[in-house]
């Protein structure tokens, strides 16, 4: 317990601002707010390297969905099959689509589009843009929903039509013959992607139908709405094997989920953050150095209280203990505020719109911030062995002074 008292009180007087020294407390001050800043400085670039991770993930389901089941042939799928996977799987939402390329005609300008075919009522369910759009139903066989960005870039007047350029293959085989067809507005629909609103369309299944010359019942794909898409892929591919053994039909169809389409590109997101991570964890190693200095400057400067202390009866132990908690307590007190730090700019940031970012090239205006448990526990891990490696070699450094030298010379 006396131990324990007597290294409390030498540690505080040792953090206290020496007047005779101070260039010593100054370099305690910067290792502090190096060791602060660098820690501020990492979680607030996790959480906006997180924010835009999650921003771009909410972007890419407008256009990606949970899953994804398309035909690998001409044949496209049947009507059964959808059937047979609702009964399935309840809790998921199914919409069937078709999906063709087109150009858009106006004002002597043409523009091209991929055209889907679609139930509205059912595409509502797995798609969050056209459900928060304003229609209802298509009043008309050859009606679109198109983006609004587009509406108003087209310059249409209300109730006029536009005119859909497709083609088809003439009977020849050789040549590709144009096939045009006006199409009304029911209503449009913003995701935030410009590209997206520019350049699909949504229409029914009767007008696309009727362009290809073909009947009913046969689908090119089925998009669907799960909580938990990684989970119930593997059930979905087993489930069309299963309907593939009892109807005796082939089936010829993938099952894609969101992260499969787009896996390259979060993984290269998740690869800039951890690269990012260990860069910005060199700010908290080059603060440790102030650290180091400031700790051997404190050991020279107090070589003759050292050595009395030793000679007082103090062991060796005590005194790395000393310095060790000395240079602990200067790098904890730092992170203590870097994470402080961090929460205030964090809150600024969701607070004020101090940073704009281009809502047509990020589809969002506001710096996006999330911060993650694991990201703040792993910052303040990383922070507190760079700290404690800092401390230890100054630590180790005061108990080996030679006592004798030092009170002879001193």
């Amino acid at each position: 317990m006396q131990n324990t008292r007597l290294i409390t009180f030498i540690l505080r007087h040792y953090l206290k601002f020496d007047k005779t020294q101070p260039f010593i407390s100054i370099t305690a001050i910067l290792a502090f707010l190096g060791v602060g800043v660098g820690v501020m400085v990492l979680l607030v670039t996790m959480s906006i390297m997180n924010g835009m991770i999650k921003e771009f993930e909410h972007k890419l389901f407008i256009m990606n969905y949970p899953i994804t089941i398309f035909a690998t042939s001409n044949r496209g799928l049947s009507k059964e099959l959808l059937e047979y996977l609702e009964e399935k799987f309840p809790k998921l939402k199914f919409s069937p689509y078709m999906q063709t390329q087109a150009v858009i005609r106006m004002n002597a300008e043409i523009y091209p589009l991929v055209v889907y075919a679609i139930d509205l009522e059912r595409e509502k369910n797995v798609n969050k843009v056209l459900y928060e759009s304003r229609t209802k139903e298509f009043s008309n066989t050859f009606n679109l929903i198109m983006g609004e960005t587009f509406y108003y870039s087209l310059g249409l007047n209300k109730d006029e039509k536009v005119t859909l350029i497709f083609t088809e293959l003439a009977p020849t085989g050789i040549a590709l013959t144009p096939k045009m067809k006006k199409f009304g507005i029911d209503g449009t629909f913003t995701s935030g992607l410009r590209n997206y609103d520019n350049s699909i369309v949504y229409t029914t299944f009767e007008a696309l139908q009727a362009l290809r010359g073909v009947g009913n019942g046969a689908y090119e794909g089925f998009h669907i709405f799960s909580n938990e898409p990684m989970k119930d892929i593997e059930s979905i591919r087993l489930a069309i094997e299963s309907y593939m053994k009892e109807s005796g039909n082939i089936v010829y169809a993938e099952a894609q989920g969101w992260w499969e389409q787009n896996g390259n590109f979060f993984a290269a997101m998740e690869l800039e953050k951890k690269a990012l991570f260990l860069v910005l964890m060199l700010i908290i190693l080059m603060a440790s150095l102030n650290i180091i200095s400031s700790l051997l400057m404190v050991v020279m400067n107090r070589r003759k209280e050292i050595a009395l202390l030793i000679s007082l009866g103090a062991s060796k132990k005590h005194v790395k203990q000393i310095f060790f908690r000395l240079g602990a307590v200067i790098g904890g007190s730092g992170i203590v505020f870097g994470v402080i730090g961090a929460f205030i700019v964090m809150w600024i940031l969701k607070t004020f719109d101090i940073i704009s970012i281009p809502a047509d090239v990020y589809g969002v205006s506001k710096l996006p911030i999330e911060l993650l448990w694991s990201d703040l526990l792993w910052t303040i891990i990383g922070a507190c062995v760079i700290v404690c490696l800092s401390s230890y070699y100054p630590a180790k450094k005061a108990s080996k002074i030679d006592v004798l030298q030092v009170l002879r010379n001193e």
